[in-house]
This record gives C-alpha cells, sequence and structure tokens, in this order.
C-alpha cells in the first residue's frame, strides 16, 4: 500500500463526513416544520456508510486486523442516505392552520439532541481525517528531506 493512498482514504472520510453534517443539517432545519397529512410530513434522514474496498492484486499484506490480505479498506462509501421510520409526532393544537379534521398537527420525527450529537461527532471525525492528512503531508515531508 501505498503513502498516497493516505491521502484517498482521509479524503473519503471528509466527503462521508460532510454529507453527514449537510443531512445533520437539513434535520435540524426541518425540525419544526409541520403538515397536515402524514404523507408530507419531513422525516429524518441519515447517510449510510460502507467500507469501500480496493483489491490490491498480487501484492500481499501483513494486516491481520483488516481482515481479508487481498481486500483491503481503500476509504468511505456513502451507500445513500435514508429516511428514519421512526414514528411522526402528532400534536394536538385544533387552532393551527396546518391542524387536520381532528385537530392534530404532525411533527418531523426529528430529535434535536441526537442531531446535535450527530453534528459534533460528525465534526470531530472531519477534524481527526484532517490531522491524519496534515501528518502523512509531514511524513512525505520528511522522508524527502531524508535524502539531502
Amino acid at each position: 500500500m501505498s503513502l498516497f493512498n493516505i491521502f484517498n482514504i482521509s479524503g473519503s472520510g471528509m466527503s462521508a463526513q460532510t454529507i453527514r453534517m449537510n443531512t445533520t443539517a437539513s434535520n435540524i432545519a426541518n425540525a419544526e416544520s409541520v403538515s397536515s397529512s402524514t404523507e408530507q410530513t419531513y422525516r429524518a434522514r441519515h447517510p449510510v456508510f460502507a467500507v469501500e474496498r480496493k483489491s490490491y492484486g498480487d501484492e500481499k499484506f501483513n494486516f491481520p486486523a483488516w481482515g481479508d490480505e487481498q481486500n483491503t479498506g481503500a476509504g468511505v462509501a456513502v451507500m445513500g442516505i435514508v429516511e428514519s421510520n421512526a414514528p411522526l409526532v402528532q400534536r394536538y393544537e385544533p387552532y393551527h392552520p396546518e391542524a387536520d379534521d381532528q385537530g392534530y398537527v404532525n411533527y418531523p420525527n426529528v430529535n434535536v439532541v441526537e442531531e446535535m450529537a450527530n453534528m459534533i461527532s460528525s465534526s470531530r471525525s472531519f477534524q481527526t481525517n484532517v490531522d491524519v492528512l496534515d501528518t502523512a503531508k509531514q511524513m512525505m515531508q520528511k522522508v524527502l528531506s531524508m535524502g539531502r
């Protein structure tokens, strides 16, 4: 595995965390949006991540913690964004303009506290990937300076 792969792996991690941060921001922004029908009510969205695999052919790696020697991780892949299947919040507000026939208003299934925790987590994961890139850059600079 080349030292240059570190840049690809960390870059894909930063990209994945950016998508996570954007979906979290969307969830928080829509946390108090209302609707009179359950079909039109906003539902919380979350990205689904997976290990991006890359086969290195005949090269052998001695990293048993990584699992399959021929199929090591090459980054993070965003498989998609899924809607939460948690129940929507219904509040009895008969004088609200969006109330249904029974007087209930549908609110999204967004838990703002959970979303803030997701935002902090994604921000720290992004910063960790930045630190990995910085460390790899410093290592490459030291290797180049050894040849002087």
